[in-house]
């Protein structure tokens, strides 16, 4: 498949010609060999590009989802391969971190995910509404008495006490009824779409800022069964929290930076596969920073379990990546790059953050290269990102620099 307007790396790209599966490994042993040079050519950095301590962002960013990198890391390659008006792109969106930060620094914005959870998370940050917009709407649920649901639809949700007093519990439920009842009847709005946001991130956490008992931090939900041990060890029972008023705490927190001057022209959101961003036009973006999926190391449906529950999303909706061997993850990377072929204008730059995994046996960054071999893109730096830092796997036992990803390790590619 050709077309006379096409240059001659992208009939390569449509037509569909990729190297060998030995040429490709050939070019990653080349590219692991090729480690001096890159130092000596200045093509390969290592030290501490940017900061490792926590909340040093804009406080939008401050919504937890599991394996999410700090905006400090996007907000490094938008200054460096991007100007005012671009537009940036992040297909394996999490949260929204990179899509957020592109907003906040006057980039055009473009994400999306397999998870439909994360465009609740990011859509309301991006174009927020007023703190007093939202505490309007949060007397008016009262004032409908809203947070209220008939004893039927508790007792459905009973193996959820758990983790919040009946009374929370109640309001969970009526909130959750709300949200689903407006959508029907198309009233839902930007305001609910905030309110379901903060709700989606103050479900269960460690402090009393959480409607839950105490448990693990937010990123990830433990089972039902888990937390029942804890509550037992701990000798604790859910206690009340007024949920609105958590609400509207949460959201003046997130508020207090100021917002993104963007207009809806300028953000594109999607729910798709990475291979497949039919959303995007051809030479659309001028940059992609992202992080795909590392191997099967993260469970994003199991993590995000009472989100889903909470957002009415089954679980056969999220569609994650997950690749338990080398060879699976290298041709989905390739198909990835493939796409972005596509969609990333000549001279765009992806900038695609791996880590080492299996204990720093497999540095992902060099299977990388050798997927994207033979399609349209010339490796041409690669930053590596070393620091000290505080992870959520210390809750498990997993001390820094340990086990786990203690690395932030960047291939940047340009597109020709």
């Amino acid at each position: 498949m050709t077309t006379s307007s096409d240059t001659v790396a992208e009939q390569r790209v449509l037509s569909f010609l990729p190297a060998s599966p030995a040429e490709r490994e050939a070019f990653r042993k080349d590219f692991r060999k090729g480690f001096r040079k890159d130092f000596a050519e200045g093509r390969r950095e290592v030290g501490e590009f940017w900061t490792a301590k926590q909340r040093q962002g804009h406080a939008l960013h401050e919504i937890s989802y599991r394996a999410c990198f700090k905006p400090q890391l996007p907000q490094f390659f938008i200054e460096r391969y991007s100007r005012a008006g671009d537009c940036v792109l992040d297909p394996f969106s999490g949260r929204g971190t990179t899509a957020l930060q592109a907003a906040l620094m006057g980039r055009k914005v473009a994400a999306s995910d397999g998870n439909p959870l994360c465009l609740m998370l990011l859509r309301p940050r991006l174009m927020p509404p007023s703190l007093s917009a939202v505490a309007e709407r949060l007397r008016t649920i009262e004032q409908e008495r809203a947070w209220r649901t008939s004893p039927a639809s508790i007792a459905s949700e009973h193996d959820l006490l758990a983790f919040f007093h009946p009374r929370v519990l109640e309001q969970l439920v009526a909130l959750k009824a709300w949200f689903g009842k407006r959508e029907e009847s198309g009233a839902f709005d930007a305001t609910d779409d905030w309110i379901r946001m903060v709700a989606l991130n103050r479900l269960t956490g460690h402090s009393p800022g959480f409607f839950s008992v105490r448990t693990m931090p937010p990123n990830q939900a433990v089972s039902l069964q888990t937390q029942r041990r804890l509550n037992a060890k701990h000798e604790q029972k859910p206690p009340w929290r007024d949920v609105a008023a958590l609400i509207l705490k949460k959201s003046k927190s997130l508020l207090r930076d100021g917002v993104p001057s963007l207009q809806a022209r300028d953000v594109k959101l999607a729910v798709c596969p990475s291979q497949k961003m039919s959303y995007l036009k051809k030479n659309s973006v001028d940059l992609v920073v992202t992080s795909p999926p590392f191997l099967n190391t993260v469970d994003y449906k199991k993590d995000n379990w009472l989100r889903l529950w909470f957002a009415d999303l089954k679980t056969e909706a999220v569609a994650c990546d997950v690749h338990a061997s080398l060879e699976r993850w290298r041709s989905f990377v390739r198909d990835t790059f493939t796409e972005f072929a596509r969609v990333v204008r000549s001279g765009g730059r992806v900038a695609f953050e791996v880590g080492e995994v299996r204990g720093g046996s497999v540095l992902l960054e060099e299977e990388v290269a050798g997927a994207v071999a033979g399609l349209p893109f010339v490796h041409a730096k690669t930053f590596i990102n070393q620091q000290s830092f505080t992870k959520t796997a210390n809750c498990w036992g997993v001390k820094n620099n340990e086990r786990g990803t203690n690395s932030n390790r960047i291939a940047v590619f340009e597109r020709y």
